[in-house]
């Protein structure tokens, strides 16, 4: 019987991932990290041995993204204390990420994204998962003084931890 994957409450092993059709896999990496070159890697160093093997390629694959696709993959992304427009996989697994913000920092975590996008032309990223609000504001005022390519390189690596979290989510590791 062939396992078909249809959401991510399916997805249970390395195993699962290295046999999935790729055209099931695609569209759940995609949730994971919106860059079609990384997705392209993923699938193409498959069969991983283990949830590491799978981790470091993601890492490899996803550090090295160029300006124009770390722009493409943080449009998907929520504001910091904004919730997802649409429904799906990544607005669920976004919703868990920023648990750690609450109502009573909406304000300044808004007047905060407003002058972080003006500084940068593009939404503030950081990997929010186990940060509470107060933090991420922190870290957000940390680098309001980054030159603009210094900033694209540090999202960049923020991408890559939430594609490396997302991936486990995906796998049920």
């Amino acid at each position: 019987m062939e396992v078909r994957f249809r959401d991510t409450e399916t997805w249970r092993a390395v195993d699962s991932f290295n046999s999935a059709p790729e055209a099931e896999l695609r569209p759940l990496l995609t949730e994971c990290l919106a860059v079609p070159r990384w997705i392209d890697a993923m699938v193409a160093g498959r069969p991983y041995a283990s949830v590491d093997a799978l981790l470091a390629a993601s890492s490899v694959a996803a550090l090295g993204l160029s300006d124009e696709e770390v722009l493409g993959a943080i449009a998907g992304h929520p504001r910091i204390g904004e919730r997802q427009k649409t429904g799906g996989v990544s607005a669920r697994w976004s919703r868990s990420e920023q648990s750690g913000v609450d109502a009573s920092q909406a304000d300044r975590l808004a007047a905060a994204n407003a002058a972080y996008e003006d500084r940068f032309g593009h939404i503030y990223l950081v990997c929010a998962t186990g940060l509470s609000g107060a933090e991420m504001l922190d870290n957000l005022s940390s680098r309001m003084d980054n030159p603009p390519d210094v900033e694209l390189r540090v999202v960049n690596d923020e991408l890559a931890k939430i594609a490396a979290l997302r991936l486990q989510k995906l796998i049920g590791s």
